[in-house]
């Protein structure tokens, strides 16, 4: 007969229903995840090498493998579950992390996109009172039947609090066409106006300067750069700064590119922001490597 952490964790795999699993062995000592990606049978079996790795003092978490129809909401307490059910959110499982503190998985009708997957765990996540650092389509969750083994949760007898499997229901839960629909018209509307802010800077492109001969896109064909933007756009901000073109010019030519990853306006406004102050220290800490040279001058 099975043991108990064989039992839970197969309950939990079996509730979150997926193909196969990534499972983290975090060990704190070295800072640093190993990452196991395991069918469920796979799993099982390990349950042993699971244990002597949480006895050593490493964290155990799993999340499924590539993309998934779930999501994690962590950081819920009591209050929170129940508001997941009367909202329409029933959890697959339900995961007591430390005494009083949960995680939820729910389950969607489908296999979602990746940016789709985190735009729905992130609104999961401000609805419910979730934690938003852990909404994105790839969050690991703790697996129940190991220890919780974070310094803090030491007990006086010097043992950890087991990590609890406290429901395993699988089902999808009621809302969740609604949801997925929502979020994926939130990102559609969200692409458009990319695009249309895109398209103005790129309508009203930065007047040439002569001592500039380089525009931002020769930067972003320069092999040396491997195609990294945030190298690519310091890059062309120190240049052109440096020579005399206006910070309002740099800023039009970064922003030809689509930054919707670094979120809403407010954010990539920041970005931008962030970006020439960085060429503004560069350029006054290294005038002389950043000075024009003379075949920087259009003939």
């Amino acid at each position: 007969m099975a043991d108990l952490t064989t039992r839970a964790v197969e309950a939990q795999l079996n509730a979150m229903g997926s193909q196969t699993f990534d499972v983290g062995v975090f060990v704190p000592s070295k800072d640093m995840m190993i990452t196991k990606t395991w069918d469920k049978e796979t799993v099982l079996k390990s349950v042993g090498y699971l244990k002597y790795q949480n006895q050593r003092g490493a964290h155990i978490y799993v999340r499924p493998a590539g993309e998934h129809n779930l999501s994690m909401i962590d950081d819920l307490n009591r209050g929170g579950i129940e508001k997941l059910r009367k909202g329409g959110v029933e959890p697959a499982a339900v995961v007591e992390t430390s005494p009083g503190n949960f995680q939820a998985w729910v389950k969607h009708h489908k296999t979602l996109q990746k940016d789709v997957s985190t735009q729905v765990s992130k609104e999961l996540a401000s609805q419910y009172g979730g934690d938003p650092s852990s909404a994105d389509w790839r969050h690991y969750g703790r697996l129940a039947g190991f220890t919780n083994c974070k310094p803090k949760y030491q007990q006086p007898n010097g043992y950890y609090p087991f990590v609890m499997l406290r429901e395993a229901r699988g089902q999808e839960y009621s809302t969740a066409p609604q949801r997925v629909a929502q979020a994926e018209q939130t990102l559609e509307t969200r692409r458009a106006e990319e695009q249309q802010r895109r398209q103005q800077f790129t309508e009203h492109a930065p007047a040439s300067n002569p001592r500039a001969t380089k525009t931002i896109n020769d930067f972003r064909n320069d092999g040396r750069y491997g195609g990294d933007h945030h190298r690519i756009d310091l890059a062309y901000a120190t240049y052109a700064l440096a020579r005399g073109v206006s910070s309002k010019d740099v800023e039009g030519a970064i922003y030809t590119r689509d930054l919707s990853h670094k979120g809403p306006a407010r954010r990539q406004d920041d970005y931008v922001q962030r970006t020439l102050s960085k060429a503004e220290e560069t350029i006054a800490m290294n005038p002389q490597r950043t000075q024009v040279k003379k075949n920087d001058i259009a003939r």
